[in-house]
């Protein structure tokens, strides 16, 4: 952080007001020219010396680092307010995947407060990363699987071949009439067999995006699995060795594997909603809990009780 221009802090501090009264006020109060002249000089030495006091610039510094942790809480809620607002548009099955996979990552927490580290460390905070990363993934395998039935269920296949069997006809039918068919129907059937092979262009552009789909899928997939995987063993590590050391660097291995799937996830335009950082590293977010049909009807049980 750099360092602070205590002149233009003390511009706009209470330490200013009350130097301005008690000196240039106190002056013009007195109605003496003699008190004035005193008062403008006690200002003028003030407004010298006071800013670059030790008091003052802790004074500064406290400010700064309470409007500092004021702008990280606030960004802490906003990232949690959209994370949970991401999961709730997770389907039943993503959000009952999600919660198991939180309830490991609380297993872990709670491994690593029963040891010498606070449990609020940084390596909970990575465990948090984690689990962003995983909700990441959920949303983007079910954006995919909801455009790929789309697509299904348009048969996309099907309707590329019969263009292609309608262009290449209209191209033989367009070659026929070159020598034997009037000039005026020659015309509609070029204007024609240009519309149709536009169309045939823009099927195929969706064919590729098909493809890339599917294979995005796929790829979403795996890495789901593999961050599933990473953070069981994580658990693992925490039960059976009770070492802080080594629990922390598996986490950081695990966090490093997942710099390249991070990469990849913001480098997709069409799931640019899912992508952001994370607060600042000092604040906690927890791993969250997406509500699930079975957790909302005991809620209102409880409620009703």
């Amino acid at each position: 952080m750099p360092e602070p221009d205590y002149r233009r802090e003390f511009k706009n501090s209470p330490h200013h007001l009350w130097l301005a009264i008690l000196t240039v006020g106190v002056g013009v109060l007195s109605a003496e020219v003699l008190g004035l002249i005193l008062g403008v000089t006690g200002y003028a030495l003030g407004w010298i010396y006071l800013p670059d006091m030790p008091f003052f610039k802790r004074w500064v510094h406290r400010r700064r680092e309470k409007e500092e942790r004021r702008k990280a809480l606030q960004e802490m809620i906003l990232f949690v307010r959209r994370r949970d607002a991401e999961l709730a548009r997770l389907t039943n099955a993503g959000r009952t995947r999600y919660n198991e996979l939180a309830a490991v990552c609380r297993e872990i927490d709670q491994a690593g407060a029963d040891g010498d580290d606070r449990s609020d460390g940084p390596r909970v905070r990575k465990l948090e990363e984690l689990m962003w990363t995983y909700l990441r993934l959920l949303r983007m395998q079910e954006s995919l699987e909801v455009f790929l039935e789309g697509e299904r269920k348009e048969d996309l296949p099907r309707m590329v071949r019969e263009s292609e069997e309608e262009v290449q006809r209209l191209a033989a039918d367009i070659e026929a009439d070159t020598s034997t068919g009037s000039p005026q129907s020659l015309e509609s059937r070029q204007r024609l067999h240009s519309s149709r092979s536009d169309r045939l262009s823009v099927l195929h552009k969706r064919m590729a995006r098909l493809q890339e789909a599917k294979e995005n899928l796929a790829l979403v997939a795996s890495e789901q699995d593999r961050l599933h995987q990473q953070i069981k063993l994580i658990r693992a590590d925490a039960m059976a060795m009770r070492n802080t050391e080594a629990l922390t660097a598996r986490i950081d291995a695990s966090v490093e594997q997942l710099d390249q799937t991070n990469r990849w996830l913001a480098q997709m335009a069409e799931f640019k909603d899912v992508v952001g950082d994370l607060p600042p590293p000092d604040m906690r977010i927890g791993f969250g809990e997406a509500a699930t049909p079975e957790r909302e009807r005991r809620g209102r049980v409880k409620q009703r009780a």
